[in-house]
């Protein structure tokens, strides 16, 4: 797997690189990306949307971008909710169809380029895979809580490696802290037992947070979505 020209330009950071706290000078905190304040080891993330690159986001910070109106159309806060979706109807042909080479993927809707957009993991980034509108538009369909996504800053993450059939709905920062994994963790072709291990720590650390959701159970939310989608095209 590697990464496309295409991929950088749209994805150019997929995490911003920070000094580890033991390198931070003694007594002082890593700086937020927005105001400069002390930053939470604990933190929030907003989404540049012009650049599509993560800024780490202090408290004070994270209560001002959670408001709709703040960040002048520039700036979105990421959600914090993670939903394993039980039920998930996602079968190999349909994988087949959405033209994922791999096993893993992350779906998010991009709403400069007005599309779904799809993302696999490499160890040289994400790179971007052709996504056909028609067969996004079916497995929306067959699970309705993919209506309700938040437009840039929340992902359907699906997980079909050896075997596994696991489906989140997650943060993208989530999807862009599964690819630093795999980018410095994976070795070779096969990745090695370190890299698989990483990975299993990351979804197991998902696991664990996550809400159990119906995925094929449609939403308030999820409808009102759909339908402002449907007359922003007609």
């Amino acid at each position: 797997m590697s990464g496309s020209p295409a991929a950088g330009s749209r994805l150019r950071r997929l995490v911003r690189e920070r000094r580890p706290a033991a390198e931070q000078p003694a007594g002082r905190a890593a700086p937020c990306d927005l105001c400069g304040g002390p930053l939470e080891a604990e933190h929030r993330h907003v989404l540049d949307l012009d650049s599509r690159e993560l800024r780490c986001a202090c408290r004070p910070c994270a209560l001002l971008f959670d408001h709709r109106a703040a960040g002048g159309g520039h700036f979105k806060l990421v959600p914090e909710r993670v939903l394993l979706l039980e039920g998930f109807a996602l079968d190999d042909a349909t994988w087949d169809e959405l033209r994922i080479p791999v096993d893993m993927a992350f779906f998010f809707r991009d709403s400069r380029a007005g599309r779904v957009q799809a993302f696999y993991p490499g160890p040289m980034g994400a790179t971007e895979s052709l996504l056909g509108l028609e067969a996004w538009e079916a497995l929306e369909r067959a699970n309705p809580v993919l209506a309700g996504l938040e437009p840039d800053v929340e992902a359907l993450l699906v997980d079909r490696a050896r075997g596994r059939r696991r489906h989140f709905l997650v943060g993208v920062d989530e999807c862009y802290r599964l690819v630093a994994v795999i980018r410095t963790r994976w070795r070779g072709f096969s990745g090695g037992k370190e890299g698989w291990e990483e990975l299993e720590r990351f979804f197991e650390g998902l696991r664990r947070r996550a809400k159990v959701a119906d995925a094929r159970a449609g939403t308030r939310q999820a409808s009102a979505a759909a339908a402002a989608r449907e007359g922003s095209r007609a």
